[in-house]
């Protein structure tokens, strides 16, 4: 039976085997902070003080319940359940959450979100934008989880599938979590203030009560990202846009200043065009990111614990970088294709030749990872039904990736020539002249797609030709124009010229 010490006072103390003096300390250390609403100390605490503690004392077991540091934040309900949050992401990171544990982690961001989203009153809480971002982000990644648990029906108990039947509707359900995200923008009024920001106005003008307040203006704009991840893993990538409309993609924002939610926007925006057919679009999106990591660097190196989630998206986006530019090549940055080099060139050349199984490959690696909204037949389970979102991604990819298996092929003859006949073509090609007309239609198709050009609405675009390789057919003869875009020395240049002066200043400052 568990000891309770009690104090002179009579107040009842935390066990001491349960909570050491020095995590003591750091939770009434942290409690005052937040009572007294000092972001500064606040985001030093949840940036380096939590995580510190973490890998001195919980690198293998949870941190105490809530249950037994309540006594020394007088239960105050709020920082409980804002400690839970933290408390419950540590298990998903560091060690195996149990199916209790998926349960109470969310009902504890319901009363979160309850609590952040009454309507009677605004909440004074403040909270830094690092922590606000984790806190959708993990949202999203918990219910990824469970909707992946509850697949795996194989090796799962008879009481866990009961348990799972009961709660069907009652926990992780997609309309609770899409009805939270949706609740947050509207509360915040972050798309009225998104439009008005774009026309350099004060979006304060149109904020409300709510979105005037930092803790309800970046949550609102969190959740748009949000609602852009969830989007995609349900394989809607229409919809999946469409939530950004009023998200300048193409201008440095001002609400999203965590490296962490930029990386997570502009991978998913761009495979979500990618699977779109819009790889132009796609194409800009990574890049744009790449180079703003490039950037970075020394910001994100700094925030260890995202430092590897960072690192793995980037390898990712590389490999869909790489996928793109195979179906519609052009000239990207040079420090952005130098690394692509480094890293993928093999692939890239395999990809080039056709190799089917190389996209399906790369695919695999740099998709997200796909749910079901809806839970399986727990009567009657289909063998490895956790897969069968990925498998209807890939299948659809590899449609189109089929399709245009000989156009690479047949771009890299045609880059050869400015007139050529079918026939010649169809002899180099190894096709027969009837093939190789249907390939260069199909090559004629899937060279037009639909690129953004201006405005806040990332749907919108007009059809254009790819940059690289354009062609029309006269007599049997193909005319093959000459599109190729000369390569840009002066940026290259202007590059290596600021990256020579920093390294001057870096160089002066450590001999001063």
């Amino acid at each position: 039976m568990e000891e309770q010490h009690t104090s002179q006072d009579g107040d009842p103390q935390v066990p001491g085997y349960l909570v050491s003096e020095v995590v003591q300390n750091f939770i009434v250390y942290f409690y005052q902070q937040i009572c007294d609403r000092n972001l500064f100390e606040i985001q030093q605490i949840y940036d380096e003080g939590f995580n510190r503690l973490t890998e001195q004392y919980f690198t293998k077991c949870p941190w105490p319940e809530a249950e037994s540091i309540a006594p020394l934040v007088q239960d105050d309900k709020l920082f409980l359940t804002l400690y839970k949050e933290l408390y419950y992401r540590h298990i998903y990171s560091k060690l195996k959450p149990t199916i209790e544990h998926r349960y109470q982690s969310y009902f504890n961001y319901c009363e979160l979100f309850n609590y952040i989203l009454d309507d009677t009153t605004p909440s004074s809480l403040v909270l830094p934008n690092q922590w606000m971002w984790d806190i959708i982000d993990e949202f999203i990644y918990q219910f990824q989880s469970f909707c992946q648990y509850r697949a795996k029906i194989m090796n799962k108990t008879e009481d866990d599938i009961k348990s799972l039947k009961d709660n069907v509707h009652k926990v992780w359900n997609v309309h609770s979590v899409l009805n939270v995200l949706y609740c947050l923008v509207d509360t915040s009024r972050i798309n009225e203030q998104l439009e008005v920001y774009s026309n350099d106005e004060d979006p304060d003008t149109v904020a409300g009560e709510y979105g005037k307040l930092p803790l309800y203006k970046m949550l609102g704009y969190f959740s748009l990202i949000g609602l852009l991840r969830l989007h995609s893993l349900l394989g809607d990538y229409h919809q999946a846009i469409k939530v950004l409309g009023s998200v300048d993609l193409n201008k440095k924002s001002l609400y999203s200043r965590v490296p962490a939610c930029q990386v997570t926007t502009y991978y998913y925006v761009g495979f979500a065009y990618m699977m779109m057919r819009r790889y132009e679009d796609a194409i800009r999106s990574f890049v744009n990111v790449l180079l703003y990591v490039q950037r970075a660097k020394h910001i994100i190196q700094t925030k260890s614990y995202q430092f590897e989630q960072i690192k793995k998206k980037v390898d990712q986006m590389y490999t869909l970088l790489c996928i793109c530019l195979v179906l519609c090549p052009q000239r990207i940055d040079e420090s952005v294709n130098q690394h692509l080099r480094e890293k993928n060139l093999d692939k890239t050349l395999k990809m080039q030749k056709g190799d089917i199984s190389v996209f399906e490959e790369c695919f695999s690696f740099a998709c997200p990872k796909f749910i079901s909204p809806i839970p399986p037949n727990y009567d009657n389970p289909p063998a490895n039904s956790h897969l069968d979102p990925f498998n209807l991604q890939l299948r659809m990819f590899m449609v189109e990736v089929q399709q245009q298996s000989i156009i690479p092929v047949i771009r890299s003859y045609l880059k050869l020539y400015t007139t050529m006949s079918i026939p010649k073509l169809a002899s180099l090609s190894e096709l027969d002249e009837g093939t190789l007309q249907t390939a260069l239609l199909c090559f004629k198709h899937k060279q037009r797609n639909l690129v953004w050009t201006k405005g806040s609405d990332a749907l919108e675009g007009e059809f254009q030709s790819s940059p690289e390789t354009d062609f029309f057919i006269n007599n049997d003869m193909i005319h093959i124009a000459d599109t190729k875009i000369a390569r840009r020395y002066g940026d290259y240049f202007i590059r290596q010229i600021n990256k020579i002066d920093e390294i001057n200043r870096n160089f002066v400052k450590m001999h001063s």
